[in-house]
């Protein structure tokens, strides 16, 4: 996987330089790009029974991999904002309330691109009686999962690492 350009954007020279996977610079013109970590979020959202509600992803990366209702943050947006459009438009519903739990770094790889985020993890609570509605293309369904203890946790088939990390924290913050 390599985040690089052969030909610089602006001048098309070819002396255009990738400097530690943070930025580009090309000798010719003096184009610089930054590429900066993006910010997503992730809901924990658990159920009146006491589970952790999942989705099963529709698309890559971790096509068929569990992970928490959530996406990237869209400019000019907050994290909470985000978390609200995010939730209703992957589960159809949007939450009722919101409290922020933590954060990790992430490494989403995306058409053999490498994308550094920053996830911006919340609890959130839906309202009684939800009706859940998986957004066509996005998520394959839903799963509802007891996550009491760290073998339940290590048996998940979790899309992403930070996903992982963000529940064994909520797991420790539950005792």
């Amino acid at each position: 996987m390599k985040n690089d350009f052969a030909y610089c954007p602006n001048c098309g020279g070819k002396n255009i330089k990738n400097v530690n996977m943070r930025k580009w610079l090309c000798a010719d013109c003096g184009f610089d790009l930054y590429n900066n970590v993006a910010s997503a979020v992730g809901l924990v959202i658990q159920t009146a029974q006491g589970k952790i509600l999942l989705e099963k992803r529709a698309k890559e990366p971790r096509k068929g991999f569990l992970a928490f209702p959530g996406g990237f943050v869209d400019p000019d947006e907050t994290a909470e904002e985000a978390c609200l459009r995010e939730c209703k438009e992957e589960i159809g519903v949007e939450p009722t309330s919101l409290r922020y739990i933590a954060s990790f770094p992430n490494t989403y790889e995306y058409k053999q691109i490498q994308y550094k985020t920053c996830d911006l993890f919340f609890e959130a609570t839906l309202p009684k009686d939800a009706a859940l509605h998986a957004q066509e293309g996005e998520v394959l369904g839903f799963e509802e999962c007891f996550v009491r203890n760290e073998q339940e946790l290590a048996e998940l088939p979790l899309a992403f690492d930070s996903a992982r990390k963000t529940l064994a924290l909520w797991l420790r913050t539950k005792k």
